[in-house]
């Protein structure tokens, strides 16, 4: 059942959840609204079925619970939309994969983590995760794609590519995020994408979490003060008393209002690494704080395309978390996580690549210009020599992420210079 009167962008994930659906009995897509979760299923979905499809939520949940049989019958891979609307369909799902006895049989969607209540399963053994995430530029077509994440991990000896992305046109992509239907709209209405995404997530979004309705002004403050500190490691405390306007919040209500935006997948923190270190260099712990879409933090900050080529400075910490962002849809095609690295010493690392099999990338992240890259280079180079190579094996290569450049390259000391305007997974 594909989607009708939509052209469809291929996505990433595409293949990620076919191969899924040959080991697992369903499989679950989660993350946050609109980036695509139902109309990816919908492309291989054989029937489906809109559990909050009814007017009144209360009543979508009755009929759900009248309905079941029928929710569950229908061709496969059966798509259940915003199952979480229905948490008991969740075991309802998983007796069925256990009476058939075979893979592929469900596909659901989400967009809030549910609550436990209602979940007398955990699923281990029927149902796979699989995360999506807002567009990357690849998959926007805003990325030439001429340097591969998998082929660096391979041979990372040769580097070619050409960026068509200029300062101005890297700002712009900055605010209007990855959202796929303001992918192909006239620039000054694809930037209101982002604002509708945040208000939606301020006065009802939050909501559907937990239940508890918050102070929509308070939410909009925590929020702001979040995307002033994205890229670092702050405490809970330094975000409530960021707050501003003379209003502190302590350091619970910022973790309530944190776990809430965690629940509908607007926050996608960057946990910590640990390797093994030559020396006994202390390593921070603390998940270093991102949004899951830049243009988040732009619609927070109520800043536009101008601002940020005003600002390089703001420009750069917007332009990490969009590089945050692409790498972790690249990564996990080739089964990879992304992660953070920060020593008491202060040495840090924006992103390291991290495989299934061990093998692992250091990554700086820079706006651009020959200083910015030097330093870049630099940086790597002392955390890859404080590394013990014996135990965990050399980093597969060091590249420095940039946005502001034409070309990609392999300098003399063997660091990739890439911009994001040439990646894909």
């Amino acid at each position: 059942m594909r989607g009708v009167g939509i052209e469809y962008r291929p996505r990433i994930v595409d293949k990620i959840l076919l191969q899924m659906l040959r080991s697992a009995g369903a499989v679950v897509i989660e993350g946050p609204r609109w980036c695509g979760k139902t109309t990816t299923a919908l492309q291989i979905a054989g029937s489906v079925e809109y559990i909050d499809s009814h007017d009144d939520m209360a009543e979508s949940i009755v009929a759900s619970e009248i309905y079941r049989d029928r929710i569950l019958k229908g061709e496969t891979p059966r798509l259940i939309d915003e199952w979480q609307s229905a948490p008991f369909i969740w075991d309802a799902v998983r007796r069925e994969v256990d009476r058939r006895g075979s893979p592929g049989q469900y596909i659901l969607t989400g967009s809030v983590t549910p609550p436990k209540e209602g979940i007398v399963h955990s699923g281990t053994g029927r149902f796979a995760w699989l995360t999506m995430r807002p567009m990357s530029l690849f998959e926007s077509g805003d990325s030439t794609g001429e340097v591969c994440l998998n082929g660096l991990f391979n041979n990372p000896s040769k580097v070619e590519g050409q960026c068509q992305i200029d300062t101005p046109r890297l700002a712009f992509l900055i605010c209007r995020g990855g959202w796929p239907m303001a992918i192909d709209y006239d620039e000054d209405v694809a930037l209101e994408a982002a604002y509708n995404y945040y208000d939606a997530v301020v006065k009802s979004d939050a909501i559907l979490a937990d239940g508890v309705r918050r102070n929509p002004e308070r939410l909009k403050k925590l929020m702001r003060s979040y995307a002033r500190n994205q890229g670092m490691q702050v405490s809970n405390a330094s975000i409530g008393k960021d707050i501003g306007n003379g209003e502190v919040l302590d350091s619970d209500t910022v973790a309530s209002y944190i776990g809430v935006l965690k629940r509908i997948f607007v926050i996608e923190e960057s946990e910590a690494w640990n390797p093994n270190l030559r020396s006994k260099t202390a390593i921070r712990s603390s998940s270093t704080r991102y949004f899951v879409d830049p243009s988040i933090a732009i619609a927070a900050l109520n800043l536009g395309p101008g601002d940020l080529l005003a600002d390089l400075s703001t420009m750069g910490l917007m332009f990490e978390t969009l590089c945050i962002r692409d790498l972790r849809v690249y990564s996990e095609a080739i089964g990879g996580s992304v992660y953070h690295y920060r020593d008491h010493n202060d040495l840090e690392c924006d992103a390291v690549i991290h495989l299934r099999n061990g093998r692992y990338a250091l990554v700086e992240v820079k706006l651009g210009g020959i200083t910015l890259i030097n330093a870049g280079a630099e940086n790597l180079k002392k955390l890859a020599s404080k590394l013990d190579t014996e135990r965990m094996g050399t980093p597969a290569f060091l590249m420095v992420l940039v946005g502001i450049g034409e070309y990609a390259y392999r300098r003399d000391d063997g660091v990739l210079v890439v911009p994001i305007g040439c990646l894909r997974d």
